[in-house]
């Protein structure tokens, strides 16, 4: 399955070293989600992360900087949901319902189904799915390779994840609530978890 990493949505002081060392340790591919956040901070982000990880970062706003930092691509949400006019390129969006996977997911690179768990990071978001809705939706090919689990993605239910037939799961809270970034500076437990997260999605 790919192992997609979304950020947190606010900017912190050691990130771009976890996300270097995130890269170092095998990541695939890293969401930059910062909403309402003014693009010089992306800007400078983009700056501190070493060029030969750009080209598999996917942004979510401000999607000038794809071309401008050699980004993989950008992802689609209710918040941006067109891309920009003459676009070509890696497009991604989120869908919240199985009926818009199934309209969606051949139109794009893949698509985000979200969400499947209790959301950690947005605590009042709750689970979407039934077990019953998406076996029946695996059995109807709409879970494929090219749909990607998120929302309350965690190491203990990756191998459901995976048993339902998606391509791939999208981390937020599991990995980034092992790190305060009010008084943390160590990060070992952010790697850790993740080297874990990477083995459970092979």
């Amino acid at each position: 399955m790919k192992l997609v990493v979304v950020t947190p949505p606010v900017f912190f002081a050691e990130e771009e070293q976890i996300i270097t060392s995130l890269f170092e340790e095998g990541l695939d591919i890293l969401h930059l989600r910062k909403p309402n956040t003014p693009a010089s901070y992306a800007e400078r982000l983009l700056t501190l992360i070493p060029e030969k990880y750009h080209k598999h970062i996917v942004i979510h706003d401000h999607f000038y900087l794809k071309s401008e930092f050699g980004l993989m691509g950008i992802h689609l949400s209710e918040r941006n949901p067109q891309p920009p006019v003459n676009y070509e390129g890696h497009i991604s969006c989120t869908c919240h319902s199985l009926s818009e996977v199934k309209e969606k997911k051949n139109k794009f690179e893949y698509v985000m189904l979200m969400p499947l768990f209790d959301c950690i990071t947005m605590e009042k978001t709750k689970a979407g799915f039934t077990a019953e809705e998406l076996r029946l939706a695996q059995k109807d090919r709409i879970i494929d390779n090219k749909v990607i689990a998120a929302g309350g993605i965690t190491l203990d239910n990756i191998p459901v994840i995976n048993d339902y037939g998606f391509g791939g799961v999208a981390i937020c809270g599991d990995l980034w609530s092992r790190f305060d970034v009010r008084t943390d500076h160590d990060y070992l437990e952010v790697l850790h978890r993740f080297i874990c997260l990477k083995e459970m999605a092979k």
